[in-house]
């Protein structure tokens, strides 16, 4: 095997490890957010969406409880994101992307995403429309 094709193939599977632990990782914050009332209300009714830099994001003037409220959760997901792109040897905007991408693919119908040009777009049956670089 050529040295070229020994580091391709090393970086193909640590891409998909790390896509894999970041599944995990995301999964696993927005399961804990899912449980918050307030957050399911919020996301419900259209207020927050996934955003594609990997944070949520708003979609229209939020009330104060719910500015508070994803300004905390944002806060969580970088911290997350920091811990695991350090362990990935990746920057945070690395990890935080590909997080997004994948909240953006797991969305519902109903629920507000960021399209790759930006602008909010509702989930529909659908898949949703993603950045090209997304994994």
């Amino acid at each position: 095997m050529s040295i070229d094709r020994f580091f391709g193939h090393l970086a193909l599977r640590r891409t998909a490890a790390a896509f894999a632990l970041t599944a995990a990782v995301v999964g696993g914050v927005a399961a804990a957010q899912q449980r918050d009332p307030a957050y399911a209300s919020a996301r419900a009714s259209g207020q927050i969406g996934e955003k594609m830099d990997g944070y949520l994001g708003f979609v229209g003037s939020p009330s104060a409880a719910v500015k508070a409220m994803v300004d905390d959760l944002n806060i969580k997901r970088k911290a997350v994101y920091a811990q695991q792109a350090q362990a990935q040897h990746a920057t945070v905007e690395e990890y935080a992307f590909t997080s997004g991408c994948l909240a953006i693919a797991r969305t519902v119908p109903g629920e507000k995403y960021q399209a790759p040009d930006g602008s909010w777009a509702t989930r529909t049956s659908a898949p949703p429309q993603r950045d090209a670089r997304c994994p």
